[in-house]
């Protein structure tokens, strides 16, 4: 080995185990243990020899030329100058993650998050991912994107004193940041409760999922059928009265709608009938044929009422005129179990047992004998029966739907143009759907396998409540006319009553009350 890499190979060593190194290159050798502290500092101390050797004189090689040892400095050969006073050393080109600056749960998570969600593909929504980019900068300190390796480490924490206390000058600015913060405005939160207001007896309630047995009119008196009965709650007295009973063997109630002003109420029967009753009175005014078979849903639009039976038709009855029948919309192969008119009176939504969706227009008006085949949409990404329907009370064309066990879905719909908005697997069966009337919120009842109440947050459909109690599939919900209520009629024959939206103006009330409490437990005495 040659003088040069011999003294070349002494340098290396002394830089890295500290030993003494030959007179003649003492200069040098204190230069190259600055710059390998330098590189500890920023990773392995093997690092820095690296890079101070240039590839081509990483080992002696026996043709180099020997040198005389003298008082000059050796630099020539390593490629290395000796650093100016007042110059900053340069590092290499060696980047080292470092471990503490690093989350590993973080990490974890990004290169995970693709397949945590295996409902990824039908429930992505533009307003989801918001909430989920807003949720993830919340929690990452306003990073939502993070590196899995870290180069850097983390902001050095608070200076202390040598008594160890924080450093009086780092707290100042600490307290100064947060000096306004009981200033600010807080938010309103809304207390929901989990257990319902009041709870009734429901016997003989009919477990049956393609029936509609509960309805709450505008004068806050509760409709219920049980067996072969109807029974009213006026839920401001509390008093209870029957309405009406079936005649005949084996008859019962299947399906009840209130028309809107509160006073009639269409009752349909198992024997193929739709009756409309005089509440006031206690009497009924007129008894309605054109199914033949059960009538399982009803609806009203001003005085015309819309029937679903189990011949797969829908009949329009207009309560005003001797003939009765005119129209008949002819869109399903089997039961119609869910029908809906608009808030506006322009569209129906009808649902079956055939899994599809129909959505209609007045068109019947204009064909014969008021017959009409085709639907204005014909809906069918349902893969259950779709019983569950509501139209959104405060924004138009906005319709929502559920489908039964073998489907779980809850789909939003744009009834101008027939777009699916969104869809949300609810992993259990949906059984009805509720808009809150003051409040961007929904509520849905569900049967097979939680039984339980879910109030969701639109459009971002997150899960602001979940509510169980029933121990058995909770058939049928209505909504009160203060809109702060929802009644639920389950399989094991009870009613439950969960105050769990907003009221409007009720609310305005509580908000300023609870405003006024906070305002007095803070003054001073």
């Amino acid at each position: 080995m040659s003088d040069q890499s011999a003294t070349r190979a002494s340098i290396c060593s002394a830089s890295i185990s500290g030993a003494q190194a030959p007179p003649s290159s003492s200069r040098t050798v204190i230069d190259l243990r600055r710059q390998g502290r330098a590189h500890e500092r920023k990773g392995s101390p093997m690092a820095g020899c690296d890079a101070m050797m240039s590839p081509d004189h990483k080992r002696p090689h026996a043709s180099s030329p020997s040198t005389q040892p003298g008082p000059s400095r050796y630099t020539e050969p390593l490629g290395v100058t000796e650093p100016k006073r007042g110059r900053p050393l340069l590092h290499g080109d060696r980047f080292i993650p470092q471990r503490s600056a690093m989350n590993m749960d973080v990490s974890h998570f990004e290169l995970t998050r693709a397949h945590q969600n295996e409902n990824a593909g039908v429930n992505a929504s533009p307003a989801k991912e918001e909430y989920k980019r807003e949720l993830a900068a919340n929690l990452f300190a306003g990073n939502a994107s993070n590196k899995v390796l870290t180069f850097r480490r983390f902001p050095a924490p608070l200076s202390r004193t040598p008594g160890g206390a924080f450093d009086e000058s780092s707290l100042r600015v600490l307290y100064t940041q947060n000096r306004d913060a009981g200033m600010l405005h807080k938010r309103y939160s809304r207390h929901i409760p989990q257990a319902p207001e009041r709870i009734l007896d429901a016997p003989e309630l009919l477990d049956d999922y393609y029936l509609n047995l509960l309805d709450w009119n505008s004068s806050n008196v509760l409709g219920v059928a049980l067996g072969d009965s109807i029974y009213l709650w006026n839920a401001t007295d509390g008093s209870i009265q029957q309405l009406m009973q079936t005649q005949g063997d084996q008859a019962h109630v299947t399906s009840l709608s209130w028309a809107q002003e509160g006073s009639y109420m269409a009752v349909g029967t198992s024997d193929h009938k739709v009756q409309i009753w005089d509440v006031q009175k206690l009497r009924q005014v007129r008894c309605m044929l054109g199914h033949r078979a059960r009538v399982s849903s009803l609806s009203w639009n001003g005085p015309l009422v819309s029937s679903g039976g189990r011949d797969s038709l829908v009949l329009h009855h207009d309560v005003r005129v001797a003939e009765h029948r005119v129209g008949t919309l002819r869109g399903h192969t089997q039961e119609v179990c869910g029908l809906k008119w608009s808030p506006s009176g322009n569209q129906l939504a009808s649902g079956g047992n055939d899994n599809i969706l129909n959505i209609w227009d007045d068109r019947y008006t204009s064909s014969a004998h008021g017959m009409c085949e085709h639907p204005l949409f014909r809906l069918d990404q349902h893969q259950a029966a779709v019983k569950a329907l509501a139209w959104c009370p405060w924004q138009r064309h906005l319709l929502a739907s559920g489908g039964g066990t073998a489907d779980r879905m809850i789909r939003f719909w744009n009834s101008s143009t027939g777009a699916c908005l969104n869809a949300v697997d609810t992993h259990s069966q949906v059984c009805a759907l509720q808009w809150a009337r003051h409040n961007k919120e929904l509520v849905s009842s569900h049967g097979y396998s939680h039984n339980q109440l879910i109030l969701w947050k639109y459009p971002s459909m997150v899960k602001v409540a979940e509510l169980t109690g029933h121990t058995s599939r909770v058939l049928h919900m209505a909504q009160s006319p203060d809109g702060t209520t929802v009644v639920t009629a389950a399989a094991d024959e009870t009613l439950r009553f969960w105050k769990i939206l907003s009221g409007g103006e009720a609310s305005k009330k509580e908000r300023a009350a609870a405003k006024e409490s906070i305002l007095n437990s803070m003054s001073i005495r």
